[in-house]
């Protein structure tokens, strides 16, 4: 009899278990840019590739109702913080993810940390988010302004390009980008010859360029990204920069700004990046879904990161078998992230997901054999090499 009332009560348990399950819904904000400057390298595509996850996940088979929601975040920290606010005391959002421009995440950062909810950043570079302003319930996903620098900024110098010149976008991206590049270009022996900085977005860089071609310098560093970045390129092309012998260093160059430049442009640029569509057989089937999604368009790796980070969380959901931010959040750090598009990483305890880079360099137009074949590998970066060490950004969660 007591045998039959323990297996009783443990089949009860385990229906609990499957009703509660059943019962949980998941509500998904995807933040970011939908129509300016960062609108092409997260924007809609962010929200398809969190679809993408939810779909892989087998959500409705598990029982778990996931509902995604969008909004545009302007590039503005006040927009952001009152989304989230929004989304959070009104909506029933769980999680917010992607929030490129990183004055608007680190604004985001602050209200999750407030509400105790869980932020999985894609598209944002600054390190602070796994600095000084590390939240319990932030993970750091894609890539940050440490890794730029430390792939570009160093294979530029130890190339030969000692002496560098900024052209930074003025907010904290910029900034940050600036500093980590300088710390690697001083280090590898290189010099900063000086730097100027532009307003965010901007489209007039002529003046800007024209102090970086007059430095002497030997590479002129862009330390902003999206539209910036290509007109930046362009202006610099235009003006004859770079057939003067001065290089371009693009510390954030993402494929779509490449697709916009066109090789003729943008051939031989260096750059690092946490993903790329034809890297792999993986990430080759993965990216053609995405395309048939977006009108032909390749993914960038803040897509790749959401659709990395959103599964990652569903799979902490599913074991937990709730929503509680503390025991999804100790799941996700304990547990390694497996998926086609970033391979297998890992989750620090500063937030920073782990995993490797890649240093590319932008094809010619004789070497391109087809629509988006933009890149060779130059080399991997191992994620321990490419990270900040965890000692060393002062996250309060660091013990």
């Amino acid at each position: 009899m007591k045998l039959k009332t323990l297996a009783l009560a443990a089949l009860a348990t385990t229906l609990m278990a499957g009703s509660a399950m059943a019962q949980t819904a998941i509500k998904i904000g995807v933040l970011n840019d939908r129509s300016g400057t960062y609108a092409d390298l997260s924007g809609e595509g962010s929200v398809v590739a969190a679809r993408m996850a939810v779909e892989d996940f087998g959500a409705a088979d598990k029982g778990i109702d996931v509902e995604i929601v969008s909004a545009d975040h302007q590039n503005k920290p006040d927009v952001a913080s009152n989304i989230a606010r929004q989304w959070y005391d009104q909506d029933g959002v769980d999680v917010i993810v992607d929030v490129p421009t990183s004055s608007a995440a680190l604004a985001v950062n602050e209200i999750n940390r407030e509400k105790g909810k869980i932020f999985l950043n894609s598209g944002a570079a600054s390190t602070d988010l796994t600095g000084t302003a590390c939240a319990p319930g932030t993970i750091h996903w894609t890539y940050d302004t440490y890794a730029l620098a430390n792939g570009t900024g160093k294979a530029m110098v130890d190339a030969g390009y000692k002496d560098w010149f900024f052209l930074t976008a003025d907010y904290a991206f910029g900034h940050s980008l600036e500093e980590n590049t300088t710390k690697v270009v001083t280090e590898s022996g290189g010099t900063v010859v000086g730097s100027v900085r532009h307003p965010f977005p901007g489209t007039d860089f002529s003046s800007f360029l024209l102090q970086a071609q007059s430095s002497g310098a030997d590479v002129i560093g862009l330390a902003n990204a999206g539209g910036d970045t290509v007109n930046s390129i362009k202006q610099a092309s235009e003006f004859g920069i770079t057939q003067s012998g001065q290089a371009l260093a693009g510390l954030l160059i993402f494929i779509t700004d490449v697709h916009a430049l066109g090789l003729e442009t943008a051939q031989g640029l260096v750059l690092t990046e946490a993903f790329y569509w034809d890297l792999n057989d993986d990430t080759r089937a993965w990216s053609e879904r995405f395309s048939a999604e977006m009108g032909g368009s390749k993914p960038t790796m803040v897509h790749a990161g959401v659709y990395s980070s959103v599964l990652h969380y569903l799979n902490a959901v599913e074991a937990t078998g709730g929503k509680d931010t503390e025991a999804l959040m100790a799941w996700m750090k304990e547990n390694p992230s497996e998926d086609p598009v970033m391979g297998t990483g890992t989750v620090r305890a500063d937030g920073r997901h782990m995993h490797d880079m890649y240093l590319f360099q932008v094809k010619t137009p004789a070497e391109s054999t087809g629509p988006w074949d933009y890149y060779k590998l130059l080399a991997t970066i191992p994620a321990e090499e490419a990270f900040r060490p965890l000692e060393e950004g002062g996250c309060p969660l660091v013990e």
